[in-house]
């Protein structure tokens, strides 16, 4: 994260990795240029990417895993007791990929990178579709030298990226597995979805985008975005029984679940970029399986590989009715499997063990 100074006091402009910063483990490849579904070309594409395991001589060992949307390339960061020797990436059998999607603010080239002039995106940034991010993927496949997945994974936005690999690439991928995602959005999520990106737009530092050379950015816009994201997450029955009408017990006079929300708000801000927020959730508001395929029925009917789909019985973002549709109309989707959870959305993140179990279904399979 980048610091500039305000004042007295240090102001973040923006939480996304900028090149000077340290990448830790992470590994970034070169796919070059992209058409977009636009029709503009995204020039010079760098992917960060991380890995698990090994990769066998035969190359017929590996698992693409799909962030969800404020992930990265770092699994176990965001999805912990997933990947190991013995877990459900068991990566003495396995070799795990993930790849930052483009439009990302964690390596991958997004609106915070430097555009071809040398100058960063921003506004200029195109705009992106689930099937850009796809395509992208398959990018750095080539470029990385994988033919095929055994299993592509993800949840929520990673959900809809395997759904679309499963639809456009079933050569390349043995099975998929989507997580608490659907074959398209809905209208409530686009809904929910363009308040959170009016709450960007409107910061006064947003600056159309263009904030990046500013002393402050569009951290307060980003933070009501995560609030509204973060209820969205989550149930009202866990809101309630956690926080109900109790007090934080300050100076404030805030209530708890007020505070709790504003403690999301400022972690996204250290690690995340507005402009990102926007790009990809503008992403996830476009995918429809069935857009120019004859609608989602016939899209879901196409694939002819295994689907495992596994639903939140508690989501209210993602219904579980979404996860049904797939698994009704995909010739060889597996039974639904329902995850118990009282976290909603995010049990995807919080119920490792029963994750673990349904990615090791999805693995027995193939």
């Amino acid at each position: 994260m980048t610091e500039k100074i305000n004042n007295s006091s240090h102001t973040a402009v923006t939480g996304a990795w900028l090149e000077h910063h340290d990448p830790g483990d992470r590994k970034f490849l070169k796919i070059g240029d992209l058409v977009l579904e636009s029709g503009e070309v995204l020039a010079d594409i760098t992917i960060a990417y991380q890995t698990w395991g090994t990769l066998s001589s035969a190359k017929d060992n590996a698992i693409l895993i799909n962030h969800a949307m404020t992930g990265w390339s770092d699994v176990p960061g965001w999805w912990p007791l997933m990947v190991g020797p013995g877990l459900a990436f068991d990566t003495d059998k396995y070799f795990i990929i993930c790849p930052n999607v483009i439009g990302g603010c964690q390596g991958s080239t997004g609106p915070s990178s430097l555009a071809p002039d040398g100058a960063r995106y921003g506004s200029r940034f195109p705009v992106l579709t689930i099937r850009d991010m796809v395509a992208a993927e398959v990018a750095f496949s080539d470029t990385y030298g994988i033919e095929r997945y055994i299993l592509a994974v993800g949840p929520s936005l990673g959900g809809m990226r395997a759904l679309e690999w499963a639809v456009q690439h079933p050569e390349r991928v043995g099975a998929i597995c989507t997580i608490g995602s659907s074959a398209v959005a809905t209208g409530d999520q686009i809904g929910t979805a363009s308040i959170q990106i009016r709450a960007i737009a409107s910061d006064p530092h947003f600056n159309a985008g263009d904030y990046y050379e500013q002393e402050v950015g569009p951290i307060e816009g980003m933070g009501i975005a995560r609030r509204i994201a973060h209820l969205t997450y989550r149930t009202e029955s866990e809101m309630d029984v956690r926080f109900g009408r109790q007090l934080q017990g300050d100076d404030t006079g805030r209530y708890a679940v007020a505070s709790y929300l504003d403690h999301q708000a400022k972690k996204l801000a250290l690690r995340f970029d507005a402009n990102t927020y926007i790009a990809l959730t503008e992403a996830m508001n476009s995918h429809d399986i069935g857009r120019d395929r004859g609608g989602v029925a016939q899209a879901l009917e196409s694939i002819k590989i295994p689907v495992v789909v596994v639903s939140i019985d508690t989501d209210r973002l993602f219904p579980p009715r979404l996860q049904a549709e797939i698994a009704e109309l995909a010739p060889m989707a597996q039974a639904v499997i329902t995850i118990s959870s009282e976290f909603g959305h995010d049990g995807f993140l919080l119920e490792s063990e029963l994750v673990g179990a349904a990615i090791t279904k999805a693995l027995s399979i193939i």
